[in-house]
């Protein structure tokens, strides 16, 4: 049994448990059962602690296990790759309440907006790197979702399309939910801090029955948040009940559910006034300053089904299976820019004034994802074997019915609207005069840029003059896969195949029908040497795959979805990485990795202010870095979590022959994120007190669609205090951006920059009962 408080310690204490009780809650996956088994009977309980059910042996700052990585209980320092673990206790101390607060805490990634869309290694997503449990959602990507239900997050380095099918180059962001506990566990947090922000969550978990073969888990949490920014609010109200049946010593059921209700608006970004290469001026504009109107919104609602089934033939042969649903929609109303300024009658930009467009878009989707496999272990003569053999399968169904109204473009003098403005033709234009300029008149009010400037975003366009239906989609994989674990003296090797299928069918279940058809081998290799008890090094290579459907799901202009996949040519990409893995005295976990990282066929926004949407293909990029990260407890009550990672990444290949060997949009090259927690347990009179600490510093970036400036480098300062009067008790109060450091996170161009949050604090207390 583990026991701890909210000053938790180096060393947790642990009882003698029945071992069959111990052997019965660790069938939540089948091979949890078979790390179980090779256990001698006194470490029992930590093999429990791997697979969560009754809670991590540690809890501090580092994760011993993956599965999600390999499908198997794989310690880490064991696997051939890179993988960062952001543990709850991390998530608590940092009162990270949404996923892009986690995110700052993994080093070599760094968020390339205010959505969900983050730099992994040099390389940006494609608007679907998130994984739940292993399984594949769709849509988390532009607001953020809560972490109250998650026990860890995990990011996968490189392209981990073997695992997990179509996923990003340059890294995977893995969700591991929370599971029912066999010992009573309740938890309430309320918190209260900047920007009217306001947060409840609650954590309640335990048996069902006196046998303790049925467990239950239910996580809440409610948020209500205004923001820095002009006219961005958010809330949302998260429920999850899971429940976990081991009727014996082989067989485990798990059924989980996740709903989420997100209200919200998109914030595109912070305008600034006309790039002039070596002399804009960032401050321009408050960072405050946002496009958008008060009255827009969006509005999704997300319903998540998964059961897993898992059992144990023998000692050497195990099955599981997994089935997740998902039902999304969403309602979206938004006032932004085309990326550009508006012109005057001789085209040129006035750039006070941001050319703006009109949106509306409703659509609703489903996915259904299957995994299932076999786990085999045997011996040939001193060399041991696990062999994976497994099947999968994703659908995704764009359902009948979305749609999308956009207005934009200039208006004419018959009473129609130009998609751009043509000098030649100048005299066909309606005209209005802005302050002193006379301007071909916009189809929706321009929004000023001028300090004091009134831009009351109303209903204030002509006509909607894009009005489109989006047209039914159903996109599936299937895949066979083989994975092999061969341990021989001092060597692991990993090694893996997968054959994918993919199907693409536009306009499904209409009478214009088409599909495409694609298939793809992908393979794996991965050894790791144990150069010492405490020291692993490791090399592997990977291959990634990604129809290009899957890199565009998200994207509104249809002419740009529709038939995407027979239109560009698939993603490809590769990994080649080195690495060090090391145990430090017992207590810090410390990993060196040397890494390249090729894609080719990258889709891009192709900067068309006409059409905002388009999409173009460049041929080829290169990421390579260093990274060096460390977790663990410097003391038992001294935590530390962080990294160092340099980026070069570089153009390889690309229409616009003038960006080949330039460096890559939004990356940064060197960054550095450290957070430490120190508890003065061993000091009488501030026993109950405990501080946190962390920096992040992340160096000059560029801007996705202009070279014309540079996002300059920044460095913020975080801290906590942390009070226990009592082990059911805590207060904390966490401030962010001490120094008030106005800095950029990324940017698209000069129109749409992503500021980073002001000075702001939280203040949250915690109950436990």
């Amino acid at each position: 049994m583990i026991t701890s408080n909210f000053n938790y310690s180096g060393i947790i204490h642990c009882i003698s448990l029945n071992p069959v009780k111990l052997f019965s809650v660790s069938f939540i996956t089948a091979s949890s059962f078979l790390y179980a088994q090779s256990r001698p009977e006194d470490s029992l309980s930590t093999a429990v602690q791997t697979v969560e059910v009754i809670g991590r042996k540690s809890k501090g700052y580092s994760s011993d296990y993956s599965f999600a990585a390999t499908k198997i209980a794989m310690k880490n320092k064991d696997l051939p790759l890179t993988l960062n673990t952001i543990t709850k206790e991390l998530i608590t101390d940092r009162q990270a309440f949404q996923l892009g607060e986690v995110m700052k805490n993994v080093n070599g990634v760094s968020p390339s907006s205010y959505y969900n869309q983050y730099n992994i290694r040099g390389i940006s997503q494609n608007e679907e790197g998130q994984i739940i449990n292993g399984m594949r959602t769709r849509q988390y990507y532009f607001l953020q979702p809560m972490t109250s239900n998650i026990e860890r997050v995990e990011v996968f380095k490189g392209p981990a399309s073997i695992t997990m099918s179509s996923v990003d180059p340059g890294g995977t962001i893995n969700m591991v939910t929370k599971k029912p506990l066999s010992g009573p566990r309740h938890e309430i947090s309320l918190s209260g801090g900047s920007f009217e922000t306001y947060r409840v969550t609650t954590d309640l978990t335990g048996s069902l029955n006196k046998s303790k073969t049925l467990l239950y888990r239910f996580n809440g949490a409610y948020q209500n948040a205004q923001s820095f920014r002009d006219h961005v609010k958010n809330s949302g109200i998260l429920i999850s009940p899971s429940i976990t049946f081991v009727p014996n010593e082989k067989t485990s059921v798990n059924v989980e559910l996740i709903f989420n209700d997100l209200y919200g608006n998109l914030d595109r970004g912070q305008p600034i006034f006309g790039a002039s290469a070596g002399k804009t001026d960032l401050y321009s504009t408050p960072r405050s300053l946002n496009l958008g109107a008060p009255d827009d919104f969006f509005k999704t609602r997300e319903l998540i089904i998964m059961g897993t089934v898992a059992h144990h033939f023998n000692q050497s042969i195990s099955f599981n299976a997994s089935y997740m649903k998902q039902y999304w929609r969403e309602n979206l109303q938004e006032h932004r820019t085309t990326n550009s300024f508006v012109p005057d009658m001789d085209n040129k930009p006035v750039s006070s004034l941001a050319m703006m467009q009109f949106v509306q878009r409703k659509q609703n989707w489903a996915t259904d994802n299957i995994n299932a496999y076999f786990n085999f272990k045997f011996k040939t003569g001193s060399a041991q074997h696990q062999a994976l053999v497994g099947y999968d399968s994703q659908i995704w169904e764009k359902r009948q019915g979305g749609q999308q109204n956009a207005a934009r473009g200039f208006l004419l003098k018959n009473g129609s609207v130009a998609s751009s403005y043509n000098p030649a033709k100048a005299a066909d234009y309606q005209t209005v005069n802005y302050n002193g300029t006379v301007i071909p008149k916009p189809n929706v009010t321009p929004f000023d840029l001028n300090p004091g400037a009134s831009n009351y975003q109303g209903t204030d366009f002509n006509m909607l003059n894009a009005v489109t239906s989006l047209p039914s989609a159903l996109t599936t994989t299937h895949a066979a896969y083989i994975q092999h674990l061969l341990t021989w003296k001092k060597f692991k090797i990993l090694s893996g195949i997968r054959q994918e299928w993919f199907q693409d069918i536009t306009s499904y279940k209409e009478s214009n029908e088409s599909s495409f058809k694609n298939n793809k081998l992908l393979y794996r290799l991965g050894i790791t040497y144990s150069l010492t008890e405490n020291i692993n090094l490791y090399g592997t290579y990977l291959t990634g795959y990604q129809p290009q459907s899957n890199t565009v799901t998200l994207m509104p202009n249809t002419s740009n979805l529709t038939g995407s996949a027979a239109r560009f040519k698939p993603l490809t990409s590769d990994l080649k990485e080195l690495g060090i893995k090391a145990q430090l005295f017992g207590r810090i976990s410390l990993n060196l990795a040397v890494y390249e990282i090729n894609q080719r066929n990258i889709l891009i926004n192709a900067n068309n202010p006409s059409e905002p949407d388009e999409l173009i293909q460049r041929g080829a990029d290169r990421s390579r870095g260093f990274e060096a990260e460390f977790s663990g407890h410097i003391l038992p009550q001294w935590h530390i979590y962080g990294g160092y990672s340099y980026i070069d990444a570089k153009i390889l290949d690309d229409s616009n022959r003038d960006l080949i060997g330039k460096r890559k949009e939004n990356t940064s090259k060197n960054s550095v994120t450290i957070w430490t927690r120190y508890n003065f347990s061993n000091m009488e009179f501030l026993k109950d007190f405990g501080i946190g600490a962390g920096v992040l510093y992340q160096s000059s970036k560029i801007p996705w669609f202009t070279r014309s400036f540079e996002l300059p480098a920044y460095t913020t300062i975080d801290a906590a205090l942390y009070y226990t009067p009592a082990k059911t008790v805590q207060l904390s109060f966490n401030l962010n951006n001490i120094t008030n450091k106005v800095y950029w996170i990324g940017a698209q161009n000069y129109l749409r920059l992503f500021p980073g949050t002001p000075r702001n604090y939280l203040l949250t207390a915690t109950y436990k009962f």
